[in-house]
């Protein structure tokens, strides 16, 4: 029976070239999206000709009922669940600090941070060797901005993803001896839409020469980062991050 993997905000981006990549590895997936269900379809059926099995679900990630929604979905469509991709997360226009409003910082928390942890709990729930489940793994897509503070430009995004950081760290270390293994990835300047969605759609162009490999990365590199995360050669391995970042 093949392995089940969830990757949350898979309709485009870092999380549908993990879709693919992981259905190339044998997993049967679940795509999911907040709104947009003809990208997902678009993904599930790239997955279907790779010969794998996917069923897409819209689900916001950020919303409790939501999630539960999603994972009872999986439990009743797909069966056991092996792998969750925390990927999905919101990024909006650049700003500076001093003008952010709560309404703002709020959304952004509650998207990048709190449908982690709803994800992750969920997860926990049915790979827990304490809860009869069999083990499993979890990796979060973090950001090189949780190192970098992103001034000037997204401060709220980037403390969202140093929260994340701390998450994977704790989240590992709890459930360790669960059977359960969760890592992280950092992303850098990757030419994914989300640039689109903060303002500057060329944003990785402008910034390229600066980083010491002197390009954009591709989200298939972070693709293959999280498929080493989630495969049985990084076994030994939880509670790290992998750097995508071309060097900053």
């Amino acid at each position: 029976m093949k392995k089940v993997a969830l990757i949350t905000g898979s309709s485009r981006g870092i999380g549908a070239a993990t879709a693919l990549r992981l259905a190339s590895e044998g997993y049967a997936i679940c795509v999911n999206c907040v709104k947009d269900q003809k990208l997902a379809d678009e993904v599930v059926a790239g997955i279907t000709a790779l010969g794998s099995n996917a069923i897409a679900i819209q689900a916001d990630v950020s919303v409790e009922d939501d999630v539960k929604r999603l994972f009872e979905a999986i439990d009743r469509e797909m069966g056991q669940l092996d792998v969750l991709v925390n990927n999905a997360g919101i990024l909006m226009p650049q700003i500076r600090v001093e003008s952010m409003t709560a309404e703002r910082i709020n959304r952004i928390l509650t998207t990048n941070v709190t449908g982690y942890f709803l994800c992750s709990r969920e997860a926990v729930k049915r790979m827990s060797t304490k809860h009869a489940g069999t083990g499993g793994v979890i990796v979060n897509v973090s950001s090189a901005a949780a190192r970098l503070g992103s001034g000037g430009e997204y401060v709220d995004y980037a403390a969202s993803k140093g929260a994340i950081d701390t998450f994977t760290i704790g989240l590992a270390t709890e459930v360790a001896a669960e059977g359960i293994r969760v890592n992280g990835v950092r992303p850098g300047f990757i030419y994914t839409d989300i640039h689109a969605d903060g303002g500057e759609p060329d944003r990785v162009d402008r910034i390229k020469h600066q980083l010491p490999l002197r390009r954009g990365g591709q989200a298939k590199e972070v693709a293959a980062a999280i498929a080493w995360l989630v495969s049985d050669e990084s076994s030994y391995t939880t509670g790290a991050f992998i750097e995508v970042s071309g060097g900053r």
